[in-house]
């Protein structure tokens, strides 16, 4: 394997007397599509939360890019290179495809005013510049940038969430049930922009329901089950079935360790 880019060691999440997360020991691999999958109420959501900072676990330890950290907040998770595309995608919809894009981290152009004030103004330009051209460079299809995101299809609203994750994270790009609410097209053309973004040698974190489209694009499971992790495996030397069995408890694997 290649260098590790997160990992996570001991991890665990407990709610009041409820364990959602045990133990999980993971390595997410640099240039990789991790898939993680398993049943509801296996700890995916869990897991996610926790590495994008949403939620600190209650056990166990975090590190990216072999420092050992502590991910207080979202922000946090984003300051250290971790973008995750939610399910709710947390896109404006009365806002332009570039001002999503921008959300938060908007270009200013600062200059002085009556040589009393520091001002700034938004750099318009600029952002739908770099807009287009992360776009145009994962071949992401919107009416234009400066259209309002109300105006995209579903397959459009997604695409664009993830191309926007994918401008920004340095380290890790989660992405949570990306084509769970799609059609087949549109949910093929988000597995391909997956693919795209994993060519440019960025690391992914798939969660999905989908295990058709998880051996289509993945590198390697890792497979959840009642809150610990049951196995992980590279995609190209398993199947559907033995994967399916690794989810609903028929089938364990002897060892599957952090790796």
């Amino acid at each position: 394997m290649g260098n590790v880019t997160v990992a996570v060691r001991g991890l665990s999440k407990h709610y009041g007397g409820v364990t959602a997360l045990s133990n999980v020991n993971l390595d997410i691999v640099e240039g990789e599509v991790l898939a993680l999958v398993g049943d509801n109420g296996a700890g995916k959501s869990t897991l996610v939360k926790l590495l994008s900072g949403v939620e600190q676990p209650s056990a166990g330890a975090v590190a990216i890019g072999g420092e050992r950290v502590t991910l207080h907040s979202a922000h946090d998770a984003r300051r250290r290179g971790i973008e995750t595309v939610h399910q709710s995608l947390a896109l404006a919809p009365n806002v332009a495809v570039w001002g999503n894009v921008f959300l938060g981290r908007e270009v200013v152009i600062c200059g002085w005013r009556n040589s009393l004030r520091w001002v700034g103004w938004l750099n318009r330009g600029e952002m739908r510049r770099t807009t287009l051209e992360q776009l145009s460079d994962l071949h992401v299809t919107v009416p234009g940038v400066n259209a309002p995101v109300k105006v995209l299809s579903g397959g459009q609203r997604q695409a664009a969430a993830v191309a926007r994750g994918a401008a920004w994270a340095m380290r890790l790009l989660i992405l949570d049930e990306p084509t769970a609410a799609l059609g087949p097209e549109q949910q093929r053309q988000i597995v391909e922009l997956i693919r795209r973004i994993r060519d440019r040698g960025m690391t992914v974190l798939l969660v999905s329901h989908s295990i058709r489209q998880v051996m289509d694009v993945a590198d390697r499971i890792a497979v959840l089950r009642r809150g610990e992790l049951t196995a992980v495996v590279q995609a190209t030397n398993t199947t559907e079935e033995e994967v399916i069995g690794f989810i609903t408890g028929t089938r364990r694997q002897e060892s599957n360790g952090a790796a």
